[in-house]
């Protein structure tokens, strides 16, 4: 099964300095970890697995929010100011394969193109 568990344009500050993910999209923060760090897996269309280290940071004008390394892989798949990302959580049923269900992460990024004078979204590789 797949859920979206969260869904934003791409902003400068996400490009620039850490992509920020609000408080809700997969449960509430806890208040009490505010600062802890953590590791998120996820992989990417290309299933190319990555690292993105995550703290919880509350901010006046934003609240809670969970700040999340991805630069390296901005740089490298060429991420842009207002392209879509997505964090996806899929369960895989490995079943065929002598496996349990097993859970993934995993990021899709989409850029905006016009083509034959419409716009539409297309993955980027």
């Amino acid at each position: 099964m797949r859920t979206v568990l969260f869904s934003k344009l791409v902003s400068k500050t996400d490009i620039e300095s850490h992509l920020v993910i609000p408080d809700c999209p997969a449960g509430t923060l806890p208040s009490s970890d505010e600062g802890q760090s953590m590791e998120m897996h996820v992989l990417d269309n290309n299933g190319r697995e990555w690292l993105f280290p995550c703290c919880i940071t509350r901010n006046d004008l934003v609240g809670k929010f969970l700040n999340v390394g991805w630069i390296e892989f901005v740089r490298e798949r060429d991420v842009r100011e207002n392209d879509e990302v997505s964090i996806i959580h899929d369960e895989v049923d490995w079943k065929n394969q002598g496996a349990a269900t097993t859970v993934l992460i995993k990021i899709e990024v989409r850029r905006k193109i016009r083509l034959f004078g419409k716009d539409i979204w297309a993955d980027l590789k």
